[in-house]
């Protein structure tokens, strides 16, 4: 039967990809089979089709190289029309890159840091991250941009560059 006799064909599923890194790649996978790699950021469909009325089901296969990708509006049935579906969202994050350790800064206090003009305010000992992510080679330098009242930081491991799927981390010792 052709879709004018009220049978919906089958259906494109697709959507769109974004925050891939340069240089990385992504596997997704519909229905635990057909499987799709891609390279850029940018609309993506998959080769093969969804009978109408069929249920898809998207998820990420192979993550790339430090950093987590998710998959929203993934998973759905397609209509008894056969209509395409286009609106799966991938979105790519690398995650915080660069954090560290601060120790020595006394209580009702703060210290600001800058890494290349991000400032971040902390205000207490532990770990502490810089919610910016920087694409792997991407140089870092951190320095104190507000010392707190009456005592002085200090950062080591101050500059540096980022590895993929790894956190940078800075020392920052104030007295």
């Amino acid at each position: 039967m052709s879709a004018c006799d009220g049978v919906g064909s089958d259906a494109p599923i697709g959507g769109t990809l974004s925050g891939l890194p340069s240089g990385q790649q992504i596997v997704l996978q519909n229905n635990a089979g057909d499987d799709l790699t891609l390279k850029r950021d940018g609309d993506f469909r998959f080769d093969t089709r969804v009978k109408a009325g069929d249920r898809y089901s998207i998820s990420v296969l192979t993550q790339p190289v430090g950093t987590t990708c998710a998959v929203s509006q993934g998973s759905g049935k397609v209509n008894s029309r056969g209509d395409g579906v286009f609106d799966v969202k991938v979105s790519c994050d690398t995650g915080p890159s660069l954090g560290g350790t601060l120790s020595g800064l006394q209580a009702g206090t703060s210290v600001t840091l800058s890494n290349n003009g991000i400032l971040l305010t902390l205000t207490q000992n532990g770990l502490f991250q810089f919610k910016n992510s920087l694409p792997p080679g991407t140089g870092y330098q951190v320095t104190v941009a507000q010392q707190p009242f009456q005592g002085k930081c200090s950062v080591s491991n101050a500059s540096g560059s980022v590895v993929a799927g790894k956190l940078s981390l800075v020392s920052v010792d104030c007295q």
